[in-house]
């Protein structure tokens, strides 16, 4: 225990998208770091749909770039295909999504990590989290061997006590062909980390050489210049198309006739999976009126001829899945490459973390990740880097990064677990957050940056990089506010030309720029000769802000108006059962929750408009006394 090589810094437990960011995070912040992996040739391994972004989680991984963190810059330089989701919508809802190429970013990610200085990885597997005066002190592996430091972070995915299911078959796996962890849980257990239990499927895979593309639809990317990183120049991106089909009566008869083989319905499996993400034998289940449901068939690289069918989740038999899958149009000939499988999972109740991911009561270990109760590697990555950089901070007697729920998806993310009861795995969507016009993935530099150069975690040039767009987007507004447009025959055609209505009176460019049908680079370009700023992003940023001002300015007095709850903090020592008036709910799950301040506190479900209003009558009478 006092060889100096088996000392370290921070210790984080697992390499999927958490334990990558965690890790990354401490080791950038010069701190000697060990990440541990019960298989280093599956670091970052995309065990379901090889994809990064969609709703809600493309505002998740901007924020994480916005931040320094690593997933937003492997994926552009993995993905084959990129979409931009909701277009027909407003900005608050639009997304990216990148189809990835899934053995080329586990490379990617795997020589960044070998590469970066003061990380080192070791493949083993934690057996034991060492604890002396409730406080953590180290870790110990299957085998023997100690590990000492400071923090530990355990991002263990879905390998606590793993259970593989197909059909009426298991067997103990944290993924397909993956040993599982099956004493980390006691471990927590006995510190008094409660744990509950969750399971997660994924559908079977194909091979391309036997479908039948005449029958499908083609998806393709866009072929339009873009990146997910605020870092990396723009470009038009390989563009490797998937392809839409359906399943039909026969499909949904077979599910139908065999349905007693299903795990859910023959109680092999009774935990919850992801509402979001349902099963098809579920979805047949729960959906009896719908004729049809959509199965879109993408690449898993595209040196690989595996197609991942999004939309056919199941762990019914082998013999079944096939039966469904050549019932399918275009999918007739179709062979299996790797069988759908469900896979259930130990996990800890979130509300027992600090908004840090800090354990409330072993101090320095932290969770990130699926271990949380979350699905996605979206999901995982920010909490990674969360977990990753408070572990980091508290070793410096530094002040926590803290993201509240009114600048960040992060902070909506973190917020929700620690306050809210999860009856399934929990998934990032925009309808989530209160404050989503403001909470853009477009915006997320501008929003978070400043915590990341704080921090550390971001270059200065990569900050004056933002500080300059930022200047440049007051100089534009200003000059927009200022340039008048005379109502004469030539400015006339032009605005009838896009659609708009004609003037009659002397407006402003700012003025017009607020019609929906205008564009602001076909002003700029018609009506501005002087501008100088060359920076794309400026004047779309500019532009949304305008045409959204009325909405944006509304968000912000909601947040000012709520903010004073934010700002009233509950010491952690309280008593709520000894706080008279409040409903027995409420002191129950105020003191199992435990939260940091009046405005979490009520977010809390169980805890009512007049739970708050004696909560706070009682907080000042304290502070009185």
């Amino acid at each position: 225990m006092d060889d100096l090589k088996n000392k370290y810094d921070v210790i984080v437990v697992g390499a999927g998208h958490a334990g990558c960011e965690a890790a990354l995070a401490s080791a950038r912040l010069n701190l000697k770091t060990l990440l541990l992996t019960i298989n280093i040739d599956k670091i970052a391994l995309m065990p379901c749909n090889p994809a990064i972004g969609g709703v809600g989680k493309s505002q998740l991984v901007s924020e994480l770039d916005a931040l320094g963190g690593q997933m937003a810059k492997v994926a552009d330089d993995t993905l084959i295909q990129l979409k931009v989701l909701n277009k027909s919508k407003g900005p608050a809802v639009q997304s990216l999504r990148a189809q990835i190429d899934k053995k080329c970013y586990e490379i990617e990610m795997k020589k960044i990590l070998e590469n970066c200085k003061n990380l080192i990885l070791r493949q083993g597997t934690v057996s034991d989290i060492l604890i002396k005066n409730n406080k953590v002190t180290g870790v110990e592996l299957e085998g023997g061997n100690f590990f000492c430091c400071h923090a530990v972070i355990i991002a263990a995915g879905t390998f606590l006590r793993g259970r593989i299911i197909i059909g009426d078959k298991e067997y103990k796996a944290g993924r397909m062909g993956e040993y599982p962890s099956m004493n980390l849980t006691r471990s927590l257990n006995n510190a008094g980390i409660k744990t509950g239990r969750y399971q997660t499927a994924t559908p079977p895979r194909i091979d391309k050489r036997s479908i039948d593309f005449s029958k499908t639809v083609e998806q393709p990317g866009e072929s339009i210049p873009m990146t997910f990183s605020f870092w990396k120049d723009k470009k038009i991106h390989l563009n490797i198309s998937s392809f839409l089909t359906y399943t039909n009566k026969k499909t949904h008869e077979i599910i139908a006739h065999n349905i007693d083989k299903s795990p859910i319905r023959s109680g092999i499996i009774n935990t919850h999976g992801p509402r979001h993400c349902p099963s098809i034998d579920r979805k047949v289940i729960n959906f009896p009126e719908k004729n049809r449901h959509p199965i879109f068939i993408e690449p898993e690289g595209k040196n690989t001829n595996e197609m991942y069918l999004q939309g056919l989740t199941t762990s019914m038999p082998v013999e079944l899945q096939q039966q469904i899958i050549n019932s399918v149009e275009g999918l007739e000939n179709a062979r299996i490459i790797r069988p759908g499988y469900a896979v259930e999972y130990d996990y800890i109740y979130p509300n027992q973390l600090h908004l840090t991911l800090e354990s409330k009561t072993v101090e320095n270990l932290f969770f990130a990740g699926q271990i949380n109760g979350t699905s996605g590697y979206e999901e995982a990555a920010v909490q990674g880097f969360i977990a990753g950089t408070n572990a980091s901070l508290k070793i410096f007697g530094k002040p926590p990064l803290v993201l509240t729920r009114e600048e960040s998806y992060i902070g909506v993310l973190i917020d929700d677990l620690i306050t809210k009861e999860l009856l399934e795995p929990y998934r990032m969507y925009t309808s989530r957050a209160e404050y989503r016009l403001l909470l853009r993935s477009d915006n997320a530099d501008l929003r978070l940056s400043k915590y990341g150069y704080k921090t550390g975690l971001l270059s200065k040039k990569q900050y004056e990089k933002v500080l300059k767009k930022e200047k440049d987007m007051k100089f534009l507004e200003g000059y927009l506010k200022n340039k008048i447009i005379f109502p004469n025959i030539q400015n006339n055609r032009f605005l009838k030309d896009m659609g708009s209505s004609i003037l009659d009176v002397p407006a402003t460019l700012y003025q017009i720029l607020k019609r929906p049908e205008t564009d602001i680079f076909k002003l700029i370009g018609n009506f501005c000769n002087d501008i100088y700023i060359k920076d794309p992003e400026v004047f779309n940023q500019t532009e949304i802000n305008i045409k959204y001002e009325g909405y944006i300015l509304k968000q912000i007095e909601e947040i000012k108006k709520y903010s004073n709850l934010e700002k009233i903090t509950i010491p952690q020592n309280i008593d709520f059962f000894k706080i008279r008036g409040l409903t027995y709910e409420a002191q129950d799950k105020l003191n199992t929750v435990k939260p940091n301040t009046l405005g979490q506190a009520s977010r809390i479900a169980g805890v009512s408009p007049a739970d708050i209003s004696i909560l706070l009558i009682s907080l000042k009478s304290g502070v009185k006394k």
